[in-house]
């Protein structure tokens, strides 16, 4: 199963993460949130991101997801990504994650695609 990171500005990713739970019923599995603030030193943030993937990891890898590209959650998480093993989508919706924590058990890069295709087509297709 592909683990998922969500790592947003302030309360941003907690807030969708909960919305997700209402609307699945249910707590999903390896998925974590990092809230991120105009405070937070990057190398702590970058030292934070590796302990999360390193639990979210259960051998398929870890997509996360970040809220707005070329802001500080997106430009921590462009110093991690590997491919195959940790990849990233920025522009974080709710149907974005609700696509994708409706089919974790594809590859990694199908689990990109679904993100990708979150904001455009209906969550559950």
């Amino acid at each position: 199963m592909i683990g998922i990171l969500i790592v947003t500005h302030g309360s941003i990713g907690e807030s969708l993460l909960a919305s997700a739970k209402q609307i699945l019923d249910g707590e999903p599995p390896l998925i974590a949130t990092l809230g991120v603030s105009r405070n937070d030193d990057p190398e702590d943030l970058i030292l934070r991101v590796k302990r999360l993937l390193k639990q979210l990891d259960a051998g398929d890898g870890v997509l996360v997801l970040t809220d707005i590209f070329g802001a500080t959650p997106g430009n921590v998480i462009a110093r991690l990504l590997e491919d195959g093993r940790v990849e990233g989508v920025s522009g974080l919706s709710l149907p974005m994650l609700l696509r994708v924590l409706t089919s974790r058990n594809d590859s990694l890069a199908e689990a990109v695609k679904r993100a990708l295709s979150g904001g455009t087509r209906a969550w559950c297709t």
